[in-house]
């Protein structure tokens, strides 16, 4: 076993070598073979098999009713936590089934609260789980990386407030009351998801700019902004886009809920929701969700620290992964290759390549589940990320797809980040439902060839569903669509900031890389809701010729476009193709397409 993997109670206190020493100088050596030729076939055997289940480590804080003490350890993550948006601190703060009341659990980055029951009705605080930017002056656009999930609140004065950006679901909640997802004094915002979730009274957005809402019950929904798109929402307002900018569809055509963390008695579960065709509404209305269960054993607990070759020998052994809060380096890509494998971060657990090479390969099997972890670019270019099915890859997923879910990708910002596709997709049928993938426009590590990354999200394989997608400042494409019959409801993009002048992003003949790129030998394709900003600062006379491109053929279809220049910081000429009016001055009032072709 390496010297680097977690200690497990079950694990003897010395090591296979010692154990090894030890026999060889017991037994004779026979007659024409040397000791260290024995010692030496020895060391080939297979390493000793890894356990599973095991504690989740220090920075996974579970909770029951009657714990001590839980106010002030909620204060002392949130006082660490509030404006670290680049330390190294992750936590998950987990509540077992009960009633708690007068609690409020602020929420900073990389911080995750979640109940432990298979209900969210069966975990109840009385009292909010909070997200407000009172860090930022009041501004919630950098309030990444954090969630709540599987909990039923009852807010202290009737209204929640869940003041989010990017990378924040809310999931498998159950609000008795009202939703607000602006901050205090309604300053500016960016967000958002929300899925499986039932809100009884109000969503009021405010100043959110978009939002993406699917499979839930809403008693109302009060505003938008720019682009709010539900699928799957009972409640949900009227298709109107763009005045008010609604996208409504009635069902999600394919989905499957992320898996959780429940407690059943005394041990540690795994729910994997099941598939879901035309899917509206909630999991978990009526009693006890469909799906299967997997107990802790079967998964390896992970802790920081370990290597990428202990935790592909887990996987070889059968285990799935759960990854324990905290950042884990790998100097090779952790391979996922049986079907039905599920790879669960918790806290935001965060995967960083050393040497440049990819962090994860999915191979091409049926019913992977990736969910919960981040991705962190380091400081040698890797050519990809994360890789869903091998280059090629061919083979019907459509009854038990691949999904990856609030798996989140970042180049840069946290340190140097260099990588050249962050997630490529060549799985058939995958769901890839809630990513952020970002090259960073601020912290450390922040310009234009020093965090380098040119595409962000390419799909090769076909009959692909993306639920949630949000793709930003790469220095090409940002979302590039190669596969056929590929779908995305719901897009989410800023163009890059830095970008020096316009020769920097000429892309030949054409004025700025699009957004979002369909393929030119795909002939369907179709796009819900999908809208692009410009923020170029450090050129603002730069022009983008669109914000979407495609092949002008009837089967490539999208609805309800938009555009927007960010203060007038760059212009965009059309929305998509020659279609669309160009934007202009500093207004920041959106050019709208409702239907392409």
């Amino acid at each position: 076993m390496p010297s680097s993997s977690p200690s497990s109670p079950s694990a003897p206190r010395f090591g296979r070598r010692a154990v090894l020493g030890a026999a060889a100088a017991a037994v004779p050596v026979l007659a024409g073979v040397s000791a260290p030729a024995r010692a030496a076939t020895a060391s080939r055997r297979s390493p000793r098999a890894l356990p599973g289940g095991g504690d989740l480590g220090p920075n996974v804080l579970v909770f029951d009713p009657s714990t001590p003490g839980i106010q002030d350890r909620l204060d002392q993550v949130f006082r660490q936590q509030e404006s670290a948006q680049f330390g190294t601190g992750r936590y998950a703060l987990l509540f077992k089934p009960g009633t708690y009341s007068g609690l409020n659990a602020q929420l900073g980055f990389y911080t995750s609260v979640a109940g432990l029951g298979l209900s969210p009705d069966d975990t109840t605080i009385n009292g909010d789980v909070t997200v407000d930017a009172g860090w930022f002056n009041g501004n919630a656009t950098q309030n990444f990386w954090r969630s709540a999930e599987n909990l039923a609140l009852v807010p202290a004065n009737g209204t929640d407030r869940w003041a989010v950006a990017q990378a924040a679901p809310f999931r498998r909640m159950h609000v008795r009351g009202g939703l607000n997802l602006a901050p205090s004094g309604y300053g500016w915002a960016s967000g958002g998801y929300i899925a499986d979730s039932r809100i009884d009274g109000q969503v009021g957005p405010y100043s959110q700019q978009q939002w993406y809402t699917r499979d839930s019950v809403i008693g109302s929904w009060l505003n938008g902004v720019w682009n709010m798109v539900f699928s799957g929402v009972q409640g949900a307002p009227a298709q109107s886009f763009p005045n008010p900018p609604y996208t409504t569809l009635d069902s999600t055509p394919v989905s499957r809920e992320k898996p959780f963390l429940y407690v059943s008695g005394n041990e540690f579960r795994v729910f994997l929701p099941e598939l879901r065709t035309d899917a509206r509404g909630v999991t978990w209305g009526n009693g006890t969700p469909r799906g299967t269960s997997v107990p802790l054993s079967q998964f390896y607990v992970a802790k920081p620290g370990v290597s990428a070759a202990t935790l592909n020998q887990a996987l070889a052994q059968g285990l799935h992964l759960l990854l324990t809060p905290g950042i884990y380096h790998v100097d090779r890509p952790i391979q996922v290759n049986r079907a039905g494998t599920v790879v669960l971060g918790l806290g935001y657990a965060t995967l960083v390549p050393d040497n440049g090479t990819t962090v994860m390969k999915v191979a091409d099997v049926d019913g992977v589940r990736l969910a919960g972890f981040l991705i962190d670019a380091g400081p040698v270019n890797s050519p990809t990320l994360l890789e869903v099915g091998p280059t090629g890859a061919s083979l019907d997923h459509s009854a038990d797809p691949t999904t990856v879910q609030d798996v989140f990708v970042r180049i840069g910002g946290a340190g140097a980040g260099r990588a050249t596709t962050s997630m490529v997709v060549n799985s058939r049928h995958t769901i890839v439902d809630h990513t952020w993938v970002w090259r960073a426009d601020h912290g450390t590590g922040v310009g234009w060839e020093t965090n380098r990354a040119d595409y962000g999200v390419v799909v090769n394989g076909d009959d692909v569903l993306c639920t949630g997608l949000f793709v930003e400042h790469f220095n090409k494409y940002d979302v590039q669509w190669n596969g056929r019959r590929g779908r995305t409801i719901f897009f989410q993009n800023e163009k890059a900031y830095d970008a020096p002048n316009q020769a920097a992003i000429q892309n030949g003949s054409v004025k700025g890389y699009a957004a979002y790129k369909v393929g030119d030998d795909v002939t369907t394709h179709e796009g819900w809701g999908l809208g692009s900003y410009c923020y170029y600062n450090a050129d603002p006379s730069i022009v983008q010729h669109s914000g979407f491109a495609a092949p002008n053929r009837p089967g490539v279809r999208f609805h309800n476009l938009l555009v927007v220049s960010l203060g007038g910081n760059g212009q965009y000429e059309h929305v998509v193709n020659e279609t669309g009016s160009p934007t202009s001055g500093t207004s920041t009032t959106p050019s709208t397409v409702v239907s392409y072709p």
